[in-house]
């Protein structure tokens, strides 16, 4: 990889348990992700009574050096996260309801995924080991922006009205005047 970007395989683990209502037969739920895994493809992990886990699918994660101040967001939450993101599958054939479509270090880049409505993203906490990782990437890359107030234009624009307001609207008089301008008594 360039030294702009950074790229690491990242293990899905998505946990199928039995729904809580009628209408919902099972959940579905990222709840690890596996930092340097190998391809996968709905790998059964472990079986608790009903619930099961796997490893549903490998991905990259993706490091970009312009999108550090998100990684640090994620950074620094009160525990460190990771986001994977889930389309519904639209596999007739598949058991699964859920597909693997990302994993994002940026909180900033999830939120634009939870903005469509359309995935469903879930937190998931960040290894010590992946964690190191985004950190050493955002220390060689994170450059701070200092701030900057805008600053509004010099040009005075209070002081000369010319009266003439939109130029659709066919009125010999001032538009902008006030109605108490108005003589008592006389009509419009």
């Amino acid at each position: 990889m360039s030294e702009r970007m950074a790229s690491m395989p990242v293990g899905v683990v998505i946990r199928r348990s039995p729904g809580a209502t009628r209408w919902a037969r099972w959940t579905w739920r990222a709840v690890a992700v596996l930092p340097g895994a190998g391809p996968a493809d709905w790998k059964e992990l472990r079986r608790d009574g009903e619930a099961v886990e796997y490893h549903a699918a490998t991905v990259p994660l993706e490091l970009h050096r312009a999108e550090t101040e998100g990684y640090l967001v994620s950074l620094n939450m009160a525990r460190p996260t990771v986001f994977v993101v889930l389309r519904p599958n639209e596999d007739p054939a598949s058991p699964h309801e859920w597909s693997v479509h990302g994993v994002f270090a940026s909180a900033f880049e999830a939120q634009d995924y939870q903005d469509s409505g359309e995935e469903t993203v879930e937190p998931v906490p960040m290894p010590e080991g992946l964690a190191a990782w985004v950190s050493g990437f955002c220390a060689r890359h994170h450059v701070e922006e200092r701030f900057r107030k805008r600053r509004r234009d010099r040009r005075e624009i209070g002081e000369a009205q010319d009266g003439i307001g939109d130029a659709r609207v066919r009125q010999a008089a001032d538009i902008y005047r006030a109605p108490g301008s108005l003589k008592p008594g006389r009509a419009r």
